[in-house]
């Protein structure tokens, strides 16, 4: 799932996204000391498309439990319409984006500020809510994560005034418009991952993994230094797959929690600079520090399955993101170019494709194979789409077929279109300044 930060600093009962999640209460732990895992349950959580109040359960008789202070609720408001957000931007100061990123099906989107969050739907484009705290306070969100639509979501405190301390993750339920727990560590908190039954929290050194029914510890992960946050869990109905940098330069780490396997990658002679897992987490893309190629494993085995080129020359890799099929893969960077790759590799679950569909292309020089150096015989992507250079950018797949949605440090927003038989540059189907909604064309 890709993210972008400005500043580098109860068992769930059903799979279904849509349904019901059971919340739970949460406590405030530390690095090495694991929470007691006597909590009451709390209240079901509900969908965003079914908003409604719950009450706080405030008859814990648990001593170790601290549920995080009462604030004051945050102004909220509705997506606005373009005259009421214009009158607001009108007479607000202007509002800095500190972080941007997809919920784990890439229907939706987060965006922290420097006063708050907000969030978004894909598919129409539209501002589901936000969240503005008291720029007295601080009011600085740098890292904001989505569970599917539920009310439920972790925030990190970011920006240069913090609305909470950078070493905390807090969990926030939007009915109650308040936090409900925290968890805290000993050092900045890099970035967190939620899947229905576990909270990832990732360290620069250090992956925590807990359970979400009752705030168990129930693993720790040492990595090499891992200032961006790298980290991917699988969000399929089977099994957590999670994937993180290894104790060496350009080492991955694969955890298989259902078998308690652990797979090592040599992915790259350079630093991990991103990756990607596909929903099932059956496959794995990667990209170094610097740039050029990405990589397509097996995640069972470590397999090499596919190589293809972004380009000659040095980028930072900023997203990389598989479609639902896995039969494409996006990549963003900081060239300003969006590219998308046709993947030949196979998951295990056969998919169809037509006899007109192109392969990447290849280098007409590739009869040199083996001769030439390898440029000449790489695969480069079917479709490219331009942007401007300057901002950091993440991609994903849309919902509708052989469409990408592109993100913007800058608070932008495209829909764009690609061509499956003849590739080439894709087409724009839509543009929004989600800082500044009123302003589409």
């Amino acid at each position: 799932m890709a993210t972008i930060s400005a500043y580098s600093s109860p068992p769930w009962p059903n799979s279904n996204p849509n349904s019901n999640p059971t919340a739970t209460n949460l406590l405030s732990s530390h690095d090495d000391t694991e929470p007691d895992p006597s909590l009451n349950p709390h209240p079901q959580s509900q969908p965003y498309d079914s908003l409604a109040s719950i009450s706080s359960d405030t008859s814990n008789p648990n001593p170790n439990y601290h549920p995080a202070p009462s604030v004051s609720p945050p102004a909220a408001s509705a997506a606005p319409s373009s005259s009421s957000s214009s009158a607001a931007a009108a007479g607000a100061p202007p509002v800095s984006l500190l972080h941007v990123s997809f919920n784990q099906d890439f229907g939706c989107f987060a965006a922290g500020t420097d006063h708050g969050f907000r969030i978004y739907n894909c598919d129409p484009f539209r501002e589901i809510f936000r969240r503005d705290f008291d720029r007295e306070s601080g009011g600085g969100i740098g890292v904001v994560e989505m569970l599917f639509r539920c009310n439920i979501l972790a925030l990190v405190g970011g920006g240069p005034d913090p609305q909470y301390p950078p070493n905390k993750v807090m969990i926030w339920d939007d009915h109650q418009s308040r936090c409900i727990g925290e968890l805290s560590f000993r050092s900045e908190v890099r970035s967190v991952k939620l899947r229905r039954d576990r909270i990832v929290v990732v360290l620069e050194q250090k992956i925590f993994i807990y359970n979400f029914a009752d705030l168990k510890l129930l693993n720790q992960i040492e990595t090499i230094a891992n200032p961006k946050g790298l980290c991917a869990v699988s969000h399929g109905a089977g099994s957590l797959v999670l994937v993180c940098p290894g104790l060496q330069k350009g080492q991955v780490r694969v955890e298989h929690f259902a078998s308690k396997r652990t797979k090592f990658i040599m992915a790259h002679d350079s630093r991990i600079a991103c990756f990607a897992l596909t929903q099932d987490g059956q496959l794995l893309a990667t990209a170094s520090t610097k740039g050029t190629l990405v990589r397509i494993f097996n995640t069972a085995d470590g397999t090499l399955l596919q190589e293809v080129r972004r380009g000659a020359d040095r980028a930072e890799i900023y997203s990389l993101a598989f479609s639902s099929t896995a039969q494409w893969l996006a990549v963003s960077s900081d060239k300003g170019t969006v590219h998308v790759f046709n993947l030949k590799v196979n998951q295990g679950s056969p998919v169809a494709r037509c006899s007109s569909e192109p392969s990447s292309p290849t280098s007409s020089l590739s009869f040199f194979k083996g001769v030439l150096p390898k440029y000449f015989s790489s695969e480069w992507s079917v479709a490219q789409f331009r942007l401007l250079e300057g901002s950091q950018y993440i991609v994903a797949f849309g919902h509708q077929k052989n469409t990408v949605v592109i993100l913007g440090l800058d608070g932008s927003f495209y829909r764009c279109q690609f061509d499956p038989v003849n590739g080439g540059e894709m087409t724009q189907l839509e543009y929004h300044n989600f800082l500044k909604p009123d302003a589409a064309f």
